[in-house]
């Protein structure tokens, strides 16, 4: 079958905004508008259609990227629907890295608020081409041009306005379009009732000074309009649509709209701005790949229906009524449903079930995806997020997603035994869904850790296990892994004796212990010579200082960095044993470590904050008060990149602290880097809790 959408009138975008700058109001809108809903649904009343996960519904934020595909004016246009709240940063990066461009939502009361500026930054990463949309306008204290004054000081963006408001707040009835000219006016909340009209005359002005702005910011991409331009001859409107696209998708202006989504105001000029100003498939850069086991940038695919099959999984989902259902981004060619694929990034053939064309939580099954299609299917067995698929005979892995690493654990316990295995397969489906949230058993406590982005995303992780796997847990405090280490040279012995009628036990061993060069964890030497204790034997004395190194005298916690030398000893003829060599290795290990002077070691992370240049003070203190040692800072567009290697102990409820510091617009990542002594005062705190225990 013949694709029914040409390359050309297809987008792939996403609206990414701050919570609560009414992101899925304006997604119901665009669905409502392009005939794919019927009913509108509110997130102010928890039935939003793109919120389809129960806790969405309750909390009224978007969690996961729900993928829609809706058409406009012959255009098929498929929307990723991004999460506004900081712990889901993640599902957003995942998300820009498989649309072409985004609109970019903002609320007319507070302008640039600080989730927008994170997204804004990870946009940037990406290099996808945004418009801007000014919501709420009927808002009390909406300010259009106060809110563009915060795009352009906050993200340093070239935000040009393609249209100006008519009247603000309750009195907002509508726009100015700056290239036709013509008032658009709304004469209810419906969006069914709208007239075209002439500018009002107090806005004449105001429109002439904008759209002169207007022209002048696109002018520099295209000579023939400048020439035009500069000579005042009169420009064209397809001129002027032509270099707003040109200038929007080399990321060069970042056209500005406004409305009010909820009184359905605005809409329907958003839908046509993202036909006319947003990239198709085959405006962006052929995607490039590596060969299996390359590690250079060597294959490209071009958006092409006749080039092979290649595609990105970029979302997991365990689905109640299909099973496991994998998104993915066609970047070239096309596949019919039933076919086999390579899962690259695993060396794997997977075979494609059924092919779902997405809409929120509905779905339409097709039989064909073409270049520039974003789908759901079915049957994918070894697929997990970020892997590439292709062509069996074209292999390519398009570059690889990166995760950061979980920067909050805490233990989990079923209420009841009962439900122990029935949680870990629950656990082990949430982590295949989500790469930023990992599960494991602590070895030294025999707790189930879950572990993830903050505790939002923690709390949403153990709400998911009761609501869709109906397993109640209880969840505890972040648990430390502390490690013990020596300080010094020194020697003990450890000797094992017993007679008691029959068979004694007799084991001896002499030992030195020295400090190992840090990160090189535990060395046994054996000096023996001459037989001072049988060969048959040192297996045993070995076995008994590994146990013993695996609990330090301390708290016992784990030996790291610690060299033994077996110098010395003395056997008994008919006395020794197995069991006596490990007893004594044991003992004499722990005797040495007490005279070598044990220290606790705590982990510290590596630390990577970005936070805006006015909170940078605040921010460094915060580092300092942690006892972490601030060792790079970095100032890039208006912010300040630290990178600071703190004490995990320090970090609990960091997140939260962050936030409140720097108004929710710092951002963090954190890594496990080494471990360090610690502090006289503290090692006593520390060991006085565990002893206690």
């Amino acid at each position: 079958m013949p694709r029914k959408y040409q390359l050309k009138d297809t987008r792939n975008i996403g609206i990414m905004a701050h919570i609560d700058a009414g992101k899925t109001t304006t997604t119901e809108r665009i669905l409502y508008y392009t005939g794919k809903i019927h009913k509108i649904g509110d997130t102010h009343d928890g039935n939003a259609q793109m919120d389809w996960m129960q806790q969405e519904q309750e909390r009224g934020i978007t969690i996961t990227s729900a993928a829609t595909t809706c058409i406009w004016k012959n255009h098929r246009i498929n929307i990723i629907d991004t999460p506004g709240h900081v712990d889901f940063t993640v599902e957003v990066e995942r998300s820009l890295r498989v649309l072409d461009g985004s609109v970019a939502l903002f609320d007319a009361k507070s302008g640039v608020e600080p989730q927008s500026e994170t997204v804004w930054r990870q946009a940037d990463k990406y290099g996808v081409p945004r418009i801007c949309f000014i919501n709420k306008m009927d808002a009390t204290g909406a300010d259009y041009f106060e809110s563009i004054k915060t795009i352009r000081e906050r993200l340093k963006a070239n935000a040009v306005p393609i249209e100006i408001p008519i009247g603000a707040e309750d009195k907002f009835i509508g726009v100015v379009d700056l290239i036709t000219m013509k008032a658009t006016v709304y004469n209810n909340d419906l969006g069914t009732d709208i007239t075209e009209e002439e500018i009002p005359d107090e806005l004449k002005d105001l429109a002439e000074e904008y759209r002169t702005n207007l022209i002048e910011n696109i002018a520099d991409f295209d000579e023939g309009l400048m020439e035009k331009y500069l000579e005042g001859e009169e420009l064209t409107i397809e001129e002027i649509e032509r270099a707003i696209r040109k200038a929007t998708i080399a990321n060069e202006i970042n056209p500005v709209l406004c409305g009010s989504a909820y009184k359905n105001k605005g809409v329907q000029p958003l839908l046509d701005a993202i036909l006319k100003y947003m990239p198709s498939p085959l405006d962006v850069p052929p995607i490039k790949g590596f060969l299996p086991g390359s590690d250079e940038e060597t294959e490209v695919r071009h958006a092409d229906d006749d080039e092979p099959f290649s595609a990105l999984a970029f979302k997991i989902v365990a689905d109640p009524f299909v099973g496991k259902l994998a998104y993915f981004r066609v970047y070239s060619g096309k596949l019919d449903a039933g076919s086999y694929v390579l899962n690259t990034t695993k060396n794997k053939r997977e075979r494609l079930g059924r092919i779902l064309m997405m809409h929120a939580n509905k779905r339409e099954e097709i039989d064909t995806v073409y270049t520039g299609d974003i789908a759901g299917t079915v049957g994918l067995k070894d697929t997990t997020t970020g892997d590439s698929l292709s062509d069996m005979d074209h292999p390519i892995i398009l570059e690889n997603m990166e995760f950061p690493e979980p920067v909050i654990s805490v233990a989990i316990e079923p209420k009841t035994k009962a439900s122990q295995e029935k949680m870990s397969i629950a656990l082990g489906k949430l982590a295949e869904e989500d790469p930023t949230f990992k599960t494991y058993t602590n070895e030294e406590t025999g707790q189930t850790i879950i572990a993830g982005m903050g505790e939002l995303h923690l709390e949403i992780i153990v709400d998911r296990l009761l609501r869709e796997f109906k397993v109640e847990a209880n969840v505890g405090n972040p648990q430390v892994s502390y490690r013990e280490s020596i300080s010094k040279d020194a020697e003990a012995e450890g000797k094992y004796v017993r007679q008691s009628g029959g068979r004694g036990q007799y084991g001896h061993c002499k030992l030195r212990v020295s400090p190992n060069e840090p990160g090189k964890g535990f060395e046994f030497i054996n000096s023996i010579v001459g037989g001072a204790i049988p060969k048959e034997y040192i297996g045993s004395v070995q076995a008994g200082i590994e146990e013993a190194v695996n609990s330090g005298p301390l708290g016992g916690f784990p030996i790291l960095d610690i060299k033994v030398e077996l110098y010395d000893g003395s056997y008994h003829e008919v006395d020794s044993s197995e069991m006596a060599f490990k007893i004594a290795g044991s003992m004499g290990l722990r005797n040495a470590v007490l005279k070598a002077d044990p220290v606790l070691l705590e982990p510290y992370v590596s630390v990577e904050i970005t936070t805006p240049d006015e909170y940078l003070g605040d921010v460094m203190g915060d580092v300092s008060s942690r006892r972490g040692n601030i060792k790079g800072m970095n100032p890039k567009n208006g912010v300040h990149i630290l990178d600071a290697f703190i004490p995990l102990s320090e970090m609990f409820g960091y997140a939260t602290d962050l936030r409140s510091n720097t108004q929710g617009r710092a951002t963090y990542s954190m890594q496990f880097d080494h471990y360090d002594k610690v502090p006289a005062s503290i090692q006593e705190k520390v060991l006085g809790e565990r002893n206690a225990e």
